[in-house]
């Protein structure tokens, strides 16, 4: 069993901090590739593993795994052990439910709030459409937690792949410094003290100096 993963800049990428913080989760030892994103060579690198041209890509004994939403669910499969979704059926369902949404929406809050990991800036002003999507984010948040049955800090208390998919909000609300109810700035503090973030956040702030 061997796992190498694809990764794009951990300063900008999003996505790719999905990939990896999923892998995290799985427990299990993996390679990292670094391609710079938005290079003269970007995408004939990425071509060169994938066809679609993106990161994260997971490569695996049973081929290259394309979108951190499959790559999530592959790891799932695989370390049912791992327990990467909640054990709840209800709270398990309302997990996928979430970061499927997220992984085809909030188009206002990505837009608008681009990943850096090294901003510490408000937007001002918010544009509507952004506000009207951290708004439903709060929201969906808040419907994640009303159906956890564990305890733990996290949306369905211990980390899930749930948390995986919203750590980029995560960052984008802390980041552009929007206020938040107590409730949802001890979840983003959650997700900035989970050791695998804090890794990740570090190396990339110090692709910022190389």
């Amino acid at each position: 069993m061997s796992f190498h993963l694809i990764i794009g800049d951990k300063l900008y990428s999003s996505w790719s901090l999905r990939g990896a913080l999923a892998l995290e989760l799985a427990a299990v030892p993996y390679s990292e590739e670094l391609i710079k994103l938005n290079q003269p060579d970007t995408r004939e690198r990425l071509l060169r593993h994938s066809a679609t041209g993106k990161v994260p890509l997971l490569k695996t004994e049973h081929g290259t795994i394309a979108d951190s939403l499959a790559i999530a669910e592959y790891l799932a499969e695989r370390f049912p052990e791992a327990r990467l979704w909640p054990l709840d059926t209800a709270a398990r369902a309302q997990a996928r439910s979430a970061c499927a949404q997220m992984h085809s929406g909030f188009f206002g809050l990505r837009g608008n709030l681009p990943f850096d990991l090294a901003r510490d800036a408000p937007l001002s002003p918010m544009p509507p459409e952004a506000q009207a999507d951290i708004e439903r984010m709060l929201a969906l948040w808040a419907e994640c937690r009303a159906t956890a049955t564990e305890p733990g800090p996290f949306l369905f208390g211990p980390a899930t792949l749930a948390d995986a998919f919203f750590a980029p909000v995560a960052v984008r609300l802390r980041t552009y410094q929007v206020p938040l109810p107590a409730v949802d700035a001890a979840y983003v503090e959650a997700i900035y003290q989970w050791p695998a973030f804090k890794v990740w956040q570090q190396a990339g702030l110090e692709e910022i100096v190389r």
